[in-house]
């Protein structure tokens, strides 16, 4: 008798331990639309996790702001209705300030400084931050350098951008300069811009390159002009309970596959911005090189010294080593 529960229970063990893994499906939100490179870095993600976690982790994807705006993507992350999101890094300035420092008018001379900072010690201290507040931090796509289209002409000096009424993301040090250049801000969700746009209620916006071709603002904006008067990264975030509830090997490839599709990702912007361009004037947008960014770096100086006084220097200074280096 006890040889025939022994062998029962050893056989119980078995079952069990045989028994396959709970897929998990993760929930992933950003705000672009599908025809954005947002939507090829979640779809490489997606694809990628699947295939290497032998689809024991999947990936649903839901782009053009179908979970919410930025803020609340950010909150429904931090809470767990949403696993990962992709917004811009500006979005986190309210939780972490100091972050804003990478968004500051004319800190990164070119991509290439600005990504060997976010990958760099500086940067991935800002991702290990993220779990302060609920979050893991995975990586630093690209959003791009923001430009500036407008209605009225096209903008050269600080002088064009006076009376425009702008629309300005939460970014406080956007804000800050828009005010500076004697321009009209207003935070408007960019869901909600083109409409904005449309229907006059500002005549004006700034954005990278692509954000402007994907989300049409080509039909309702005449002139871009390529201010590249900050650089803008993505950030992606998980959850931090959700990332930290997989196993250790998946959560090295949710890791992994984040680099690599932001490595994907940032080529790919690279690659297509002189077609994007092409594509806006063969739109009808009329696109102009020559602007004094001396002139725009001047009127600007007093939004660093704003954010400093605010925040302190460290982390402009962390910025400004790293980019030396």
């Amino acid at each position: 008798m006890k040889t025939l529960v022994k062998s029962l229970c050893m056989a119980s063990a078995l079952a069990v331990t045989a028994l396959p893994a709970v897929a998990e499906t993760l929930r992933m939100a950003h705000a672009a639309p599908e025809t954005d490179l947002q939507q090829n870095l979640s779809t490489f993600f997606a694809e990628q996790v699947a295939e290497r976690t032998n689809g024991d982790v999947t990936v649903q994807i839901f782009p053009q702001g179908q979970l919410g705006n930025d803020s609340a993507m950010i909150d429904g992350a931090r809470s767990g209705i949403i696993d990962i999101v992709m917004v811009g890094l500006n979005n986190f300035s309210g939780l972490m300030p100091e972050s804003a420092a990478f968004t500051l008018p004319f800190m990164f001379p070119d991509r290439e400084t600005a990504y060997a900072v976010l990958d760099g010690e500086v940067g991935q201290g800002v991702l290990a931050s993220f779990e302060d507040h609920g979050l893991k931090g995975l990586a630093f796509p690209e959003n791009g350098y923001r430009n500036m289209t407008n209605n009225r002409g096209p903008i050269r000096t600080p002088d064009d951008v006076k009376g425009l009424r702008m629309r300005v993301n939460s970014s406080k040090a956007l804000n800050d300069m828009f005010q500076l250049l004697e321009a009209q801000p207003q935070q408007i969700p960019v869901a909600e811009l083109y409409t904005a746009l449309e229907t006059g209620v500002v005549d004006s916006q700034d954005h990278p390159i692509g954000v402007t071709l994907s989300f049409k603002f080509y039909e309702v904006q005449k002139y871009l002009s390529l201010t590249q008067h900050a650089y803008a990264p993505l950030a992606v975030a998980m959850n931090l309970d959700k990332f930290n509830g997989l196993t250790k090997e998946q959560r090295q490839i949710i890791m992994d596959v984040a680099k690599e599709a932001t490595d994907m990702q940032r080529q790919m912007s690279i690659d297509s911005e002189a077609q994007m361009i092409a594509d806006l004037e063969a739109d009808g947008m009329e696109v102009n090189t020559d602007v004094d960014a001396a002139a725009f770096q001047e009127v600007v100086k007093p939004v660093w010294d704003k954010f400093i006084s605010e925040n302190g220097d460290a982390m402009v200074t962390a910025i400004q080593e790293a980019s030396a280096k």
